[in-house]
């Protein structure tokens, strides 16, 4: 494990980590991880494929794909980062509901999971990172300085969905939305490899009605206890 320090934000989809993170790195100047996008790029590629996460064969071209992901992520004060796929700008391809249903469904495969195990790990370089995702704190970095947890209800989740759908012009049905959300969680809690959960030793943020800035302004009396700002 490295050196540098690391602090992890998991929790689910809609709660808030990735505006957190991104907030968070910028102003640290730190590298962040989203970890999630990793799993998203998977479950794009598998889409684009046609590859089927029951069927083994399919998991093993899935396997294959994950290790020879050619991934850039580049800073972007707008969106946090943009995403790069083989040099395919996909910052919003991969945040489409499809993609992150495909995305769920690949992350509970055990094989899936070991094989962005490393490449996640070698984030954490100098002068520290930011990772944002559902198991940092509880398997990827077990040792992080300073681990967090944000959530929010489902109901609140689901809402933010659909405003920035609805903002984007996009048919959205909030009652779907819902639905997705509350099976994507149980997924995601109930998977036997890194299930969705709080590390024991993380700190909890419920962002449920409150604004980015209260919740930013939570986050970073915690860092500043650490001495990072």
């Amino acid at each position: 494990m490295s050196s540098a320090p690391v602090m992890t934000l998991d929790g689910p989809g809609g709660a808030g980590k990735g505006t957190l993170a991104s907030a968070l790195a910028r102003e640290l100047g730190w590298w962040l991880l989203d970890s999630g996008a990793l799993y998203r790029l998977v479950g794009l590629v598998a889409l684009r494929d046609g590859l089927d996460a029951q069927a083994a064969a399919d998991c093993a071209v899935a396997v294959d794909a994950s290790r020879r992901l050619d991934i850039v992520f580049e800073p972007d004060r707008g969106a946090g980062q943009r995403v790069c796929l083989a040099g395919e700008d996909v910052t919003d391809v991969i945040r489409t509901d499809d993609v992150s249903d495909a995305a769920s469904k690949w992350a509970v495969q055990p094989a899936i999971r070991a094989a962005l195990l490393e490449r996640q790990r070698d984030f954490a370089t100098a002068p520290g990172l930011i990772a944002d995702g559902r198991d940092m704190g509880t398997v990827i970095f077990p040792d992080a300085d300073l681990k967090l947890y944000i959530t929010a209800s489902p109901e609140e989740r689901a809402r933010r969905r659909f405003a920035q759908l609805s903002g984007q012009d996009v048919d959205a049905n909030l009652d779907r939305i819902y639905r997705e959300i509350l099976e994507r969680d149980a997924r995601d809690a109930s998977r036997e490899v890194a299930p969705l959960k709080p590390a024991d030793d993380a700190h909890v943020i419920d962002t449920t009605g409150e604004s980015v800035a209260a919740s930013l302004a939570k986050v970073r009396g915690l860092v500043r206890e650490k001495g990072w700002i």
